[in-house]
């Protein structure tokens, strides 16, 4: 989060007064076409001014702002928003190793379609963006939603931001008992040490010395106890292990970081 910030207070003024141009520009146009009293205010016009200028204190407003907005509503639930960036990393990892940058393209969200030699995407605008050889940064986000984002300016290295994929809340269990009750056993633990860095049911049967049906019974457990993420990829699934499944395997989970 700091050298994010930092990277927002370095901002060239030039880049600040040409993006702030183009929000004021939208703003206009929402005041045209939005019912009376919903456009922008004269207050947010109030306060992109200095910041289109450069100013430090105008700028240090923001990073304020900022680290406050990310310590409410982000800290409490990375955990969970780690979990999840994991995931989506060991698969397409894991998609990399199988087949190369095709299968790594191929395996990307169903908003995005991999047809050699452009990845077409679900976008708001009609665009076209060119590499030239510079290649392409993906980052998957928990935050982007819907369609992917690409950076407005194309002189800027591409990069694809893609939503991640958001699992549905596990189904309760037929046990009553809290999820956590039933993880005691060196079987479970021993499960949970296979999934390692993330692997299939089969190679987690496998690594662990249980049957098929005995390994993706103790991954449902798991991850009804908040310790396993599992994604499905291509026909089969990936199991990866949430901070809470990390720490609890390190022995280094302390009470408060457990609830």
């Amino acid at each position: 989060m700091e050298a994010g910030l930092e990277a927002v207070r370095a901002t060239a003024t030039e880049r600040l007064r040409a993006e702030l141009a183009l929000l004021a520009a939208s703003h206009r146009q929402s005041d045209r076409t939005a019912p009376q009293g919903c456009g922008a205010s004269t207050q947010q016009r109030r306060h992109a001014a200095p910041l289109a200028g450069g100013r430090g204190d105008a700028l240090a407003l923001l990073a304020g702002a900022l680290r406050g907005y990310h310590r409410a509503a982000v800290e409490p639930y990375w955990p969970h928003i780690q979990s999840r960036i994991e995931a989506d990393r060991a698969a397409r990892g894991r998609a990399l190793l199988d087949g190369g940058a095709d299968e790594l393209l191929a395996s990307l969200p169903p908003m995005l379609r991999w047809r050699p030699p452009v990845l077409e995407a679900d976008y708001p605008v009609d665009r076209d963006l060119y590499l030239r050889g510079r290649g392409l940064l993906l980052q998957p986000s928990f935050f982007c939603r819907g369609t992917p984002v690409v950076y407005r300016d194309p002189q800027l290295p591409p990069v694809l931001v893609y939503p991640v994929t958001h699992a549905d809340a596990p189904a309760p269990a037929d046990d009553p008992g809290p999820p956590l009750g039933r993880l005691v056993g060196q079987t479970r633990s021993t499960v949970l040490a296979a999934i390692g860095g993330g692997c299939t049911t089969s190679e987690l049967a496998r690594r662990a010395g249980v049957s098929l049906a005995s390994a993706s019974q103790h991954a449902c457990v798991l991850r009804e106890a908040g310790l396993v993420v599992t994604l499905r990829h291509g026909n089969s699934v990936l199991h990866t292990l949430t901070p809470l499944g990390a720490a609890l395997l390190r022995g280094g989970a302390t009470a408060e970081s457990l609830q």
